[in-house]
């Protein structure tokens, strides 16, 4: 398969239909049985694979920033007594481990994205179950804030991953529905391997959906509550920004953008990812910034930023530490940023300051090892310095490059108001509360140090980096750290990184990645579930798998 392309547009959509009356969207799941992403399955019964993903998260982003208008999002199936039948059996039976894992990771941060929406961007989504919806089909419900069910004696909610593939519901399933909708345990575990799944009274009696009506009502129990929801929001009636497309050059081993670069080097299995700083003035106030639209830099890099973390993540799998650096005038950084913090109640800025966070959380949750580097000329300033907190390690250059004519002027790393709330990671907390959780003397001299630019010495001394060698030492030490990593097992790696990152209190977010990394990970590579005689190859066969009944 050719390499996966995550940059798409409603123009060429071929599984969603969107309609909009101010202030609802409807958005109609019609899957073309024959846009999969690979040619060697079809998408029946409104069941999806990563491309058709791809576009709902497309179309929520431009929910979000075009159509401001739109306060409700009425989510529904499109074909007769189906809602969604969930992922593709046939492609997850076909598709490498590495593809299956990193489908459920994104796939459960599209559904993370409808969350956000309703949460933070006001942006309320129901989903309008019309007919059977099964595994996948009922986690991108559980997505939405409110569940309406037709109450027509056929359609149900089901979970059926258990009794028939052998695996866990891949995008949160079960946590959401213990966590989030806050299902008796005991029901759970009922409603969890029954493969017929539940209908009517009984899954609003067990809190598996908010509201049924018959089909003779439908139309009006969802109009009713998307009024109601509606009444409920501050978006703004006009003035959107249209996302225009990405400007990016693919070549073997580069990935070009207008504000991020990255470069592969096969040897190390190393991808240097750079984030260059704006050139120019840019917006300082709400309405320059919607003048600038999906121009202005501190939403162009953003986007940049997440397709080359999607890129790397599906189609450079063999590429296992991901260096992150930063390049530019660090005073353009803070004017760029700065309209963020001064006007937090504006809604084009509000949203802004949710996709850098939900971008970040990407790199969170990526399992690739973060290294990060601050040089002379970086700029590891406000949010780019969050790309220094999230890596496992930061080095910085202390001093500068002795060598040069005219050495540069040192390294320096500055905090600023968003990095002290704005931008949290999956477990609420932000991520120099994470890198100091229990230790709040630490915390508050870092805060200590909020609009100072900091040379390595004192960085290190506010724990903001890892290691502080000089130029002499700086190629050898950074190329000892990325031989190592490349030397150990990838496997080990994943799970240290994991644990390392995410301490302090878990939350759903947190347990959907951690069990999703752990638990569904391992479920996929057993032989219960993918071996010759498992539940994914017997699927659809007609025949029953074969179980080892031990456990392990």
């Amino acid at each position: 398969m050719s390499d996966i392309d995550f940059r798409t547009d409603p123009g060429r959509y071929r599984h969603w239909q969107l309609a909009i009356d101010a202030p609802v969207a409807t958005v109609q799941m019609r899957v073309d049985p024959g846009g999969g992403l690979r040619d060697d399955y079809e998408l029946k019964t409104n069941s999806y694979d990563l491309g058709v993903d791809i576009e709902l998260y497309d179309l929520i982003q431009r929910l979000r920033f075009e159509h401001p208008e739109v306060r409700v999002v009425v989510l529904t199936g499109g074909l007769d007594k189906i809602f969604c039948a969930g992922a593709n059996i046939q492609m997850l039976a076909s598709a490498t481990h590495e593809h299956k894992v990193n489908f459920c990771k994104f796939t459960n941060e599209t559904r993370n994205g409808i969350e956000d929406a309703t949460a933070n961007s006001r942006q309320t989504w129901i989903a309008a179950v019309n007919g059977t919806a099964a595994g996948g089909g009922y986690e991108l419900a559980l997505a939405c804030d409110e569940i309406l069910l037709v109450d027509d004696k056929s359609s149900a909610v089901s979970l059926p991953e258990i009794p028939l593939l052998a695996v866990l519901p891949g995008t949160g399933g079960l946590t959401r529905v213990v966590d989030k909708r806050k299902v008796r345990r005991d029901l759970a575990d009922a409603f969890a391997t029954r493969s017929e799944g539940v209908r009517g009274q009984t899954a609003v009696d067990w809190g598996l959906v908010d509201r049924i009506a018959p089909a003779s009502s439908f139309a009006e129990l969802i109009g009713s509550r998307a009024a109601a929801r509606a009444a409920e929001s501050d978006r703004p009636s006009s003035g959107g920004i249209t996302l225009e497309p990405l400007d990016r050059k693919l070549g073997i081993d580069e990935l070009t953008y207008s504000s991020v670069r990255v470069t592969i080097d096969r040897d190390l299995a190393t991808a240097n990812l750079t984030v260059v700083g704006p050139a120019g003035p840019q917006p300082t106030t709400p309405e320059e910034l919607q003048a600038a639209g999906s121009n202005a830099w501190i939403l162009r890099v953003a986007r940049e930023l997440e397709d080359a973390i999607l890129h790397l993540r599906f189609n450079e799998t063999d590429v296992g530490t991901w260096l992150l650096c930063s390049e530019g005038e660090s005073t353009a950084v803070l004017a760029a940023e700065q309209v963020l913090v001064d006007h937090a109640d504006d809604w084009l800025v509000r949203e802004i300051r949710l996709f850098w966070a939900r971008t970040l959380r990407r790199l969170d949750v990526t399992a690739r090892s973060l290294i990060a580097t601050v040089e002379p000329g970086s700029c590891a300033v406000g949010v780019l310095a969050e790309l220094v907190l999230a890596a496992d390690r930061g080095f910085m250059l202390a001093g500068t490059w002795e060598d040069e004519d005219e050495p540069p002027a040192p390294a320096t790393i500055q905090l600023t108001e968003m990095n002290v709330g704005p931008l949290p990671m999956s477990n609420g907390l932000t991520r120099l509360r994470t890198r100091f959780w229990g230790r709040d003397d630490a915390h508050d001299a870092a805060l200590a140090t909020v609009g100072s630019a900091l040379v390595a010495a004192d960085a290190a001394e506010a724990e903001l980096v890892t290691f502080t060698p000089d130029d002499l030492d700086w190629d050898d030490e950074l190329r000892v750290t990325l031989e190592e990593r490349g030397s150990f097992s990838p496997d080990a790696l994943t799970g240290m990184e994991a644990n390392c990152r995410f301490v302090g209190p878990e939350t759903l977010e947190t347990k959907i990645f951690s069990r999703l990394s752990a638990w569904q990970n391992w479920i996929f590579q057993r032989p219960n579930a993918v071996g010759p005689e498992g539940a994914l190859q017997r699927f659809g066969t007609g025949t029953r798998p074969e179980f080892d009944p031990r456990r392990v």
